[in-house]
Formats: structure tokens, sequence, C-alpha cells
């Protein structure tokens, strides 16, 4: 049965999470709160891990999340639930675009679908920054505010992002950030 359903959960989302990986991200939150297969905290770390591997952002978190709920065949159920959608429209369109290649409303439609990318992608990206640099459950259990705030991300957020900008460092691939980036936090962890 779980099988079933982490199907039906990735195929919902590959089917409507247009705009590539970090558009999954909301539909990744609502079944968190859903399904309680994992927890926010936990959904930041495998948005990590997914950045981190080889591979497609959206194809690494299912796996992943579909490995952390049912094991080795949840994680290829999983993977096989969020494709589905992609192969099944991708035969169509390739059926029929050949047919309406220079309709309006087609050419309208792939229009329109641009901004609704963006939206997800934005709206993921900003979820990422919110869990990552803030901690809610500390401001209401102490009520205070300079905990509220995770000072060491803040800090490595904006270190990296000077970084980038620096002519010296422009021209490194984005590897080197990230390992940077898991090199720092490895020894965050272990200074606490």
């Amino acid at each position: 049965m779980i099988y079933l359903q982490l199907f039906y959960e990735f195929f919902k989302t590959g089917l409507f999470a247009v705009g590539g990986g970090l558009a999954t991200l909301p539909f990744l939150y609502d079944m968190s709160d859903s399904t309680g297969w994992f927890t926010h905290e936990q959904l930041a770390d495998m948005i990590a891990i997914s950045e981190s591997t080889p591979g497609a952002i959206g194809i690494n978190m299912a796996t992943y999340t579909g490995y952390l709920t049912a094991g080795y065949l949840g994680g290829l159920v999983a993977t096989i639930g969020l494709v589905t959608p992609s192969i099944i429209i991708i035969l169509i369109i390739a059926r029929v675009l050949t047919k309406f290649r220079e309709n309006q409303i087609v050419e309208a439609t792939f229009y329109g679908l641009r901004p609704a990318s963006t939206a997800l992608i934005a709206a993921a990206g900003f979820s990422v920054v919110w869990l990552d640099l803030f901690d809610f459950s500390h401001l209401v259990n102490t009520n205070d505010w300079l905990g509220f705030v995770n000072l060491k991300a803040l800090a490595l957020a904006i270190i990296l992002f000077f970084l980038m900008r620096l002519k010296l460092f422009k021209h490194l691939h984005p590897i080197y950030f990230i390992a940077f980036s898991a090199i720092v936090g490895i020894i965050f962890q272990f200074a606490q």
C-alpha cells in the first residue's frame, strides 16, 4: 500500500511541478504535512543532498524521499512516479505538436507557463532560505529574537554571496562553492 501511495503522490508532483526540480518543493512541503513521511527539517537535508549529488534535483528528491519512506523499492517507485507524467506528456506533445506548431493558443500556453515556472522556483527558493535561516520553534519556546536567526547559516550565505561576485572567484565552477559550504557545515556541526 505504501508503494502505491508513494507512486500516486509523486505522480501528482510530476504532473503539476512545471519548471524543474526546485518547482517540486512546494509539493514536497505539502506531502510532508499531509503524509508525515518526513519533517520540514528532513526536507532541508534532502534538498542539500539532492543539490550536492549528480543528476536532476527533482529525481534525487523523489529517490531520497522514497528511500527514506520505504527503502530501496520505495526510492524506485517514487522516482518512477515522478517521471511517468513527463514521459506521457512528452509522448503526447511530440505526437501533436507537429500539427499545432504554429497555433497561437499553443504558443500562448507555453508563454504563460514561463511565469508560473518562475513563481514555483522562486517560492521554493524562498522556502529553503526561510527554513535554513530562521527557527520559529526557538522563538516560540524562548522568546529570544537573537536565537531566532541562524547566525552561522546567515554568515555563510553572506560570505558565499560576496565571494561569488568577486572577480577572483567568478570563474570557479559552482562545485567549489558547494564543497566549501559542505566543509563549513561539517565544521559547524562538530563545533557544537
